[in-house]
């Protein structure tokens, strides 16, 4: 029988972070980004996770989620999990709370792993050694030439087979702006996101045009949360485009309605969003059930080691925001690799160590 180690205490801290310039996709605009950092010490070791939310999260996290996971079997990070979510029941477990328990439970896989001086990836056991990446920013706000030379950069110089583009602003333009990304990239992939900025038909009429320009993917041409909408054009589109959508999924639930629906080609699933490693876990087993790809929304260093674990993971969002936060506040960000990342088995865990005096200026 294994011993227990009982969680010891729970930290919760938020930093903003400012853009680089500033950015907006087809419904909002934005000039930061504020990261939330979980912390979970059990055995004289601690585990990290994170997400993207807002500073509020650490108040719940401190206030809520540690009360009720504190004195648990670190080794039992599913049971913390469950916990978690019956204490916020009454809360309403879907957007602010759901980040809240994705930091933690992230927190929680990388201390088990820790403990067993393991990589995460071989805690969980892994269906490849490494994964794929696709490029994605190419705000609404950028002038021609900022699109063009992000999107190229990450063709030439990081070898991403795929990039993606935000789209929906301005409508009218969207079709000149698709055919300037298409001339600065030549032959890779190209993505669109509309972030469900127009209507059906427009998105019809729209996809036809994108079509031109070789667009292999339209994510979130209309809201997610519009799943009858999604399957109508799923049906409708060009041949070789395919529909995306799941990014605010909170629940599995979610994801299980949308996959039922038959609305998206490729399921997206974001693990600081959905619950954490044990959710994308469970999307991952559902896309499985489906025959659906599942594909990683954002933050890739905290995907990578759980992405390798997902049997019909097609690849990782290389989103511009997350990855300059990842390689400014994180040693052991993934380096990429003719498109590819790859976890560092030699860490145990995610692999990720909090820069804490780079961080501390964005205390918020």
């Amino acid at each position: 029988m294994k011993a227990e180690i009982p969680i010891e205490r729970v930290r919760a801290r938020a930093f903003t972070v400012p853009t680089d310039k500033p950015e907006a996709d087809g419904t909002i605009k934005w000039s930061s980004t504020t990261l939330v950092i979980s912390e979970v010490s059990a055995g004289g070791v601690t585990g990290l996770g994170y997400t993207y939310s807002a500073a509020s999260v650490a108040v719940l996290i401190r206030e809520k989620l540690a009360k009720k996971i504190e004195g648990l079997d670190a080794l039992d990070p599913q049971h913390a999990w469950q916990s978690m979510l019956h204490e916020v029941r009454n809360l309403g477990r879907e957007g602010l709370a759901a980040t809240a328990i994705s930091a933690v439970d992230a927190a929680l896989y990388d201390l088990k792993a820790r403990l067993l001086e393991l990589p995460l990836a071989g805690l969980l056991g892994c269906y490849r050694s490494s994964v794929p990446i696709y490029g994605s920013g190419g705000f609404t706000s950028y002038s021609d030439g900022e699109l063009e030379r992000q999107l190229a950069g990450w063709v030439f110089d990081e070898g991403c087979a795929f990039v993606k583009m935000k789209i929906g602003s301005d409508p009218e333009d969207d079709p000149r702006r698709v055919k300037r990304a298409r001339h600065a990239i030549g032959r890779a992939g190209l993505f669109v996101d509309a972030n469900g900025a127009y209507n059906a038909q427009q998105a019809l009429s729209l996809a036809a045009l994108f079509a031109e320009q070789s667009v292999s993917w339209i994510e979130e041409p209309v809201s997610s949360d519009d799943l009858a909408g999604l399957a109508a054009i799923r049906r409708r589109i060009p041949a070789g485009m395919e529909v995306a959508a799941g990014e605010y999924a909170y629940t599995v639930d979610y994801v299980r309605r949308m996959l039922q629906a038959h609305a998206v080609d490729v399921q997206q699933a974001d693990i600081t969003r959905c619950g954490g490693v044990t959710a994308f876990l469970q999307i991952a087993a559902l896309c499985e059930a489906f025959h659906v790809d599942l594909s990683g929304h954002c933050a890739p260093a905290l995907h990578l080691h759980v992405a390798c674990a997902c049997p019909r993971l097609r690849h990782l969002e290389w989103f511009h925001d997350h990855v300059r936060i990842e390689r400014m506040l994180f040693d052991g960000a993934p380096v990429p690799k003719n498109g590819m990342i790859q976890p560092d088995r030699s860490r145990s865990g995610n692999g990720l160590v909090f820069k804490e005096s780079d961080a501390e200026r964005y205390a918020a």
